[in-house]
Formats: C-alpha cells, sequence, structure tokens
C-alpha cells in the first residue's frame, strides 16, 4: 500500500482532531482517545495513518507509546498552500 499524503491524512475529521491535541503536548494514546467516540483500536488505526503520512512521531516508555507532532511533515503541504496566499 502507498504511503499517505500529509493531504489525505488530514482531510479526516478524528485525524485533524487529534493533531489538535498533539499540538500542546505529546500524549498517550489512552490520552488521545479520552473523550472520542471510539475504541482505542480505532484511534491507533487514525495514529498509524497521520504517522505513515509523516505528520506524527511515536516512542516506545515501556508498554506505552507517546505519539507527538512532527514540524518537519507539516513542511511540505505548508509550501503548497503559501502558493495561494500570493494570489
Amino acid at each position: 500500500m502507498d504511503k499517505p499524503d500529509s493531504f489525505s491524512a488530514i482531510a479526516d475529521p478524528t485525524r485533524r482532531h487529534l493533531l489538535e491535541k498533539l499540538r500542546d503536548s505529546a500524549l498517550t494514546v489512552n490520552e488521545l482517545a479520552d473523550g472520542l467516540p471510539m475504541s482505542r483500536p480505532a484511534v491507533s488505526q487514525h495514529l498509524k495513518i497521520l504517522l505513515d503520512a509523516g505528520l506524527v512521531s511515536v516512542a516506545a516508555q515501556g508498554t506505552r507509546r507517546i505519539y507527538a507532532l512532527r514540524p518537519d511533515g507539516f513542511l511540505a503541504p505548508n509550501i503548497w498552500l503559501d502558493q495561494f496566499w500570493e494570489i
């Protein structure tokens, strides 16, 4: 399967919500899933897409997986979107 691009990864509202939650600090899957109307495995599937798109990173801490934003992952979409501000 092809690696998802950043635009297809952020097209889903749930994934945008997860990115917004990660804006302030790195979080575990359980912390990210808290308050969402879906199971933790479903949240993990969304995080996998964000990870494959290069928008988040993950670090193992014992049995926990800590997710964080990857600012460099947003560079390509930012460059693409910036061209429209010059119109």
